[in-house]
């Protein structure tokens, strides 16, 4: 049987179309992961899939029987794991993940959204189905919700609010959410993105037995080759807008290169960023200490994040910061950035001076080039995505005040460096997620700081542009006075310059 059948799809829409019409069969009991280079066409293969761009003609196929729904909205749930805590509304803002004390006793907690979501699910679905069809439905979807607390070990979160969640049991919840409408298919846009290998492995493992168990269908769609989970069947190749062929899983991954070659593109870009003047010359204090940490803690509730941490970071070293989900990598850089309301409680020292003596946090700011997924989740404006990299001039979220001259030409140089000027005028939110990653990679470059944090800053990319920036930040590492911080969950993505590495432990 065919659950989804596109035949020579062509969207309605001009913009939206691929560079040939699609042709796809996807077979009941097939697990599949689409892959492609950065900008490929993979998210605007799944938006036809799932019905987001209507086609010209009869448009897709589908067949999910048994399954008692009549919609083919109803049958398929779509995830996009972009780094994200919450919703995309008009609540969330920057620091959100840090401002825990915002929280009182009316914000609902990780248990009350998910039985809300099983009550939504059962008003919006089941269109067209008798009071007795509906009844068993019902029934139905209880046991899959009891069977998923279970499976997931939810009982543990019910009573966490969700940004208290660490990476991992974020997973599970939206997971959970997701199938509580008790669909056929699951869509899933980078689920392995921000977890630990631990943790990636236990996730590959429960939506394993989601497939055994519940009888799931499965659609990945993968930046990483090295992510596929041995649990799928099938792979669908995606290469400058074109869908190629389905291929079996193990026909794939002979085809996978070992080596990325480096391109003459990206010995440009680390000559120019190499040959640049010296930039920000930022105050250092004793010994050249640009960073010092003297016994910082970070506890919300009865929940211990860091606990009297030591640590100093000098002028020039490059640190590479690890440790498992929830171990407080992204606390303690937000607390550097002072995107954190504790830093000002904690006692810290940043370029020779104390914390909360009176600076400003537009001080505190001006040496320090920043991305990270919390960042990457805040741009929710359209805004041209030259717009998005001038806006590291200033460090907003989004551009205030109108580069000078001399400064656009700053940017575009690092979206050049980065392999994105010809997307300058493109605005942000029509590109891809690895596009526009790689558009906050040239903002947090484009100032030239003197210390540059980089948390989880090759999400989203394929393995030429990791090995692209990888270059890039190498060459930024070896110039006077430049001091790196980085995060990854990936030992592959750490550049070749990293001098010093930091582990941080979980707290029970």
């Amino acid at each position: 049987m065919t659950t989804i059948n596109i035949t020579n799809g062509i969207t309605r829409h001009p913009d939206r179309r691929m560079a040939q019409p699609v042709n796809l069969a996807i077979e009941s009991g097939e697990q599949i992961a689409i892959v492609g280079p950065l900008g490929s066409g993979k998210s605007r293969l799944v938006d036809i899939i799932t019905g987001r761009y209507p086609l010209v003609g009869n448009g897709v196929d589908y067949d999910f029987s048994p399954s008692p729904l009549r919609l083919a909205s109803e049958n398929m749930r779509y995830i996009s794991f972009r780094d994200s805590y919450g919703d995309a509304d008009a609540s969330y803002y920057y620091q959100q993940r840090w401002n825990q004390h915002d929280i009182d006793p009316s914000t609902p907690t990780a248990g009350a959204l998910l039985a809300e979501s099983f009550e939504a699910a059962e008003r919006a679905t089941g269109y067209g189905l008798s009071a007795d069809e509906r009844a068993a439905w019902r029934t139905r979807r209880t046991a899959l919700r009891d069977r998923l607390y279970a499976l997931f070990g939810l009982d543990a979160l019910l009573d966490k609010y969700v940004i208290s969640l660490s990476s991992g049991e974020l997973r599970k919840f939206q997971l959970t959410r997701a199938l509580l409408g008790g669909p056929r298919m699951l869509v899933l846009d980078n689920p392995f993105i921000g977890l630990d290998a631990p943790t990636r492995s236990q996730l590959a493992t429960l939506l394993r037995r989601l497939i055994d168990e519940v009888g799931l269908q499965t659609v990945l769609v993968l930046s990483r080759d090295e992510d596929i989970p041995p649990f799928v069947t099938h792979v669908v190749p995606v290469r400058d807008m074109r869908v190629l062929p389905k291929l079996r899983r193990e026909d794939y991954l002979q085809t996978m290169p070992i080596v990325v070659p480096t391109t003459q593109a990206t010995r440009d870009a680390a000559a120019w960023i190499a040959a640049l003047p010296d930039g920000d010359e930022a105050p250092t204090g004793n010994d050249g200490e640009v960073l010092r940490f003297d016994g910082a803690s970070v506890r919300y509730g009865t929940r211990t994040i860091l606990d009297t941490l030591h640590w100093t970071v000098r002028q020039g070293e490059r640190w590479a910061l690890g440790g498992a989900n929830g171990s407080g990598k992204s606390t303690l850089l937000s607390l550097v950035c002072a995107d954190n309301p504790q830093a000002y409680a904690c006692p810290i020292h940043l370029f020779g001076r104390r914390r909360g003596t009176g600076e400003s946090i537009w001080e505190i700011k001006r040496h320090i080039g920043y991305v990270s997924p919390e960042m990457h989740r805040a741009y929710m404006r359209d805004l041209p995505a030259i717009d998005i990299v001038c806006s590291g001039l200033r460090d907003t979220v989004g551009l205030y005040a109108r580069p000078r001259p001399g400064e656009a030409a700053a940017c575009l140089g690092w979206m050049r460096a980065f392999g994105v000027e010809a997307l300058a005028q493109r605005t942000f939110l029509s590109l891809s997620s690895g596009e526009q990653r790689l558009c906050l990679l040239a903002r947090a470059f484009v100032k030239d700081p003197a210390l540059l944090i980089l948390d989880e800053p090759l999400h989203g990319l394929d393995a030429a542009a990791r090995a692209h920036v990888r270059t890039l930040i190498d060459a930024f590492a070896a110039r006077r006075g430049k001091t790196i911080v980085m995060v990854t969950h990936y030992e592959d993505e750490l550049p070749t310059c990293i001098t010093h590495r930091l582990t941080l432990a979980k707290h029970a």
